[in-house]
């Protein structure tokens, strides 16, 4: 009989890329770590760790015996749903995540109207990252998030991971009121070529898609200054430091000197849903995603 324990200390492994990694998130110490995975390859008698490098790398033993440990886990996670069945109304605990924006604009207000609806179910919102949204999505410690879709994301095949399309978000070109740009919509991207350009810092998924949008227009852009959240970017536009694409979801200060300017070919980030596999039938999960689609269907418009 295999350990389910052992089994999920290399499901972490999988998932955070080393053991020490996996050990930290699970709060063991590397040894104990390696050696649940140990004790686990001698009960099935195969390797499932080899030597890469510095570090390890799974076995085809591992990566099979993954397979079945993720399925397994939507199983546990529909089991949960069906224990369920018979509260139909929504209750208890509902963890949400996801980037700052879909904070903003879809997850609290979508909170408010779940816990007004159902007034036995306790929401609580947290803001976080990307990776992770997914990190606490396998760790448990989250039951939806709101996360982009980056190339560094897990695949949408994933067997952990259930991801749907929620809305696609254009990015406007935003330049100081006055510019010679600001009374023209829409534009063509390529016009804003010899500009300054405010981007966001190299390591956030938004990068990606507008330096993506500039190289579609026919130009690499002249990036002077970079920033965290589209706030202090906007900012920066409003001193006159440089232009800057920024998603319409973003909800900029209003007092603030610049102008949004529709770009003609609508450079866009698309936004996901993502829950376990297997648990996004449960009744919290899918009437939160029922107010998230309603939201998502006016919030960029």
């Amino acid at each position: 009989m295999i350990d389910l324990r052992r089994l999920h200390v290399l499901r972490a492994v999988a998932h955070y890329g080393t053991v020490t990694a996996a050990a930290r998130a699970l709060h063991f110490t590397p040894s104990a770590a390696s050696q649940q995975i140990r004790q686990l390859a001698r009960e099935l008698d195969v390797d499932l760790l080899a030597p890469q490098g510095r570090g390890v790398r799974l076995t085809p033993a591992a990566e099979s015996l993954l397979a079945h440990a993720d399925a397994i886990q939507a199983r546990w996670e529909q089991a949960e749903r069906d224990l369920r069945a018979e509260r139909d109304a929504p209750a208890g605990p509902l963890r949400v995540s996801g980037l700052a924006t879909a904070v903003s604009v879809l997850l609290a207000p979508m909170a408010v109207r779940l816990q007004e609806r159902y007034p036995r179910l306790a929401v609580q919102v947290r803001e976080v990252g990307v990776p992770e949204s997914f990190d606490l999505l396998f760790a448990g410690e989250t039951d939806l998030a709101v996360v982009e879709a980056t190339p560094f994301s897990p695949p949408s095949g994933d067997a952990r991971f259930a991801q749907r399309p929620l809305l696609d978000d254009p990015f406007d070109l935003v330049v100081p009121v006055g510019h010679p740009l600001a009374g023209r919509s829409p534009v063509d991207l390529a016009e804003a070529a010899r500009e300054r350009w405010i981007a966001p810092v190299p390591e956030s998924p938004c990068r990606t898609h507008v330096m993506s949008a500039c190289g579609a227009a026919g130009f690499s852009p002249d990036v002077v200054h970079h920033a965290v959240e589209w706030n202090v970017t906007a900012q920066l536009v409003a001193h006159g430091l440089g232009v800057a694409l920024i998603p319409r979801l973003a909800r900029l200060d209003t007092h603030l000197p610049v102008t949004r300017v529709r770009c003609a070919d609508e450079p866009r980030r698309r936004l996901l849903t993502c829950t376990r596999r297997g648990a996004e039938d449960r009744p919290a999960i899918g009437a939160a995603l029922a107010e998230l689609r309603e939201l998502a269907a006016t919030a960029v418009a």
